[in-house]
């Protein structure tokens, strides 16, 4: 338990919808760690407010709940904008209701931090996890490394513009709960887009990367819980989650043209290109990304990706995982 006096180094958003025992998994791995002060704030999306009751057996002043009073129906971009505004801590992570955090990141995180000042956001690999099929968890372990070697080359060319133009032209590099980032830098960027339902995180995570640039670390930074159909990855997703996928690329695409104007957005875009083709001629990244990692073909300077990818809500995912086939907005 940390005295009241002394400074909070992390502050844990953690938006929730009807998973209690989930949600008690998220905040014992972020109760766990050692060697740094921090506060966890739970949001309740659900009407029923059903998540005060894991809160209330925790007893653990360092834990606050919020309830919306006007639950989304799954729009995490909302439930996250809730909290951040209650948070004191000199970093913030936004972490899902079912993912955990590995033992010692926020101390190795703390150190990144120090050691480079310059960076707002820091990241590193994503470790899958879950009930389904072992074949899956291949699938998406494999997905992962890749993407942890793209961010490995992407920080051979700085710290703001690889990293943003990776995240809003070709594979995503990061989930939402993979990444924490200085507490100025959520209003410096004014949050989350509460009108991007669908890629909302990524849409923050390159905002924040082209603003205040960011640092890959390659160790664990979450234990990301997959289950069986994997949404995000599907080669086939449901035409309603396509399309939603393509509108949040197209309003990512579309608010950093306006904000940083055609000339460097089509030279970003451009830029990725050239790294994309440095991935394959070195063999840094295997040419099967191309074909089932989600980093579909880039056409018309980046503007045409066929099949546009990145996280889907994580705020509220009670069924996103529904064995028959059904889709629901708050799919992963």
């Amino acid at each position: 338990m940390r005295n009241d006096l002394d400074p909070v180094e992390f502050s844990v958003v953690i938006p929730t919808f009807r998973r209690n025992r989930e949600l008690a998994e998220a905040i014992a791995s972020v109760q766990r760690q050692q060697g740094v002060t921090l506060e966890i704030l739970v949001v309740d999306d659900c009407p029923n407010g059903g998540a005060r009751t894991v809160v209330d057996e925790l007893n653990d002043p360092r834990v606050t709940y919020l309830r919306n009073p006007k639950p989304t129906g799954g729009v995490p971009s909302v439930v996250r904008n809730l909290a951040w505004p209650h948070a004191i801590g000199r970093f913030v992570h936004f972490l899902d209701d079912d993912d955990m955090v590995p033992d010692g990141h926020y101390a190795a995180v703390a150190a990144t931090f120090a050691d480079h000042p310059e960076a707002g956001l820091v990241f590193g690999r994503v470790e899958p996890f879950g009930a389904g099929p072992e074949s899956q968890l291949q699938h998406e372990r494999q997905f992962f490394a890749r993407a942890s070697r793209s961010a490995m080359l992407c920080a051979r060319f700085g710290r703001k513009r690889a990293f943003a133009g990776q995240m809003l032209f070709d594979m995503p590099l990061l989930v939402c709960g993979a990444a924490v980032v200085r507490r100025e830098c959520v209003p410096g960027v004014d949050g989350f887009d509460p009108n991007i339902r669908l890629m909302e995180d990524a849409d923050f995570n390159a905002r924040v990367m082209r603003k205040y640039g960011a640092c890959f670390v390659d160790r664990a930074a979450l234990h990301y819980r997959i289950g069986y159909p994997s949404l995000m990855h599907s080669p086939n997703p449901p035409p309603a989650q396509h399309e939603m996928q393509c509108e949040g690329r197209r309003r990512m695409r579309a608010k950093y043209r306006q904000e940083h104007g055609a000339v460097d957005f089509y030279t970003l875009a451009l830029f990725t290109r050239a790294i994309r083709i440095a991935k394959y001629l070195t063999g840094f990244v295997t040419v099967d990304t191309r074909i089932n990692g989600d980093a579909r073909s880039l056409s018309h300077a980046g503007m045409n990706s066929r099949r546009p990818q990145g996280s889907i809500p994580d705020a509220s995912r009670a069924t996103r995982r529904t064995p028959d086939g059904t889709v629901p907005a708050n799919a992963r």
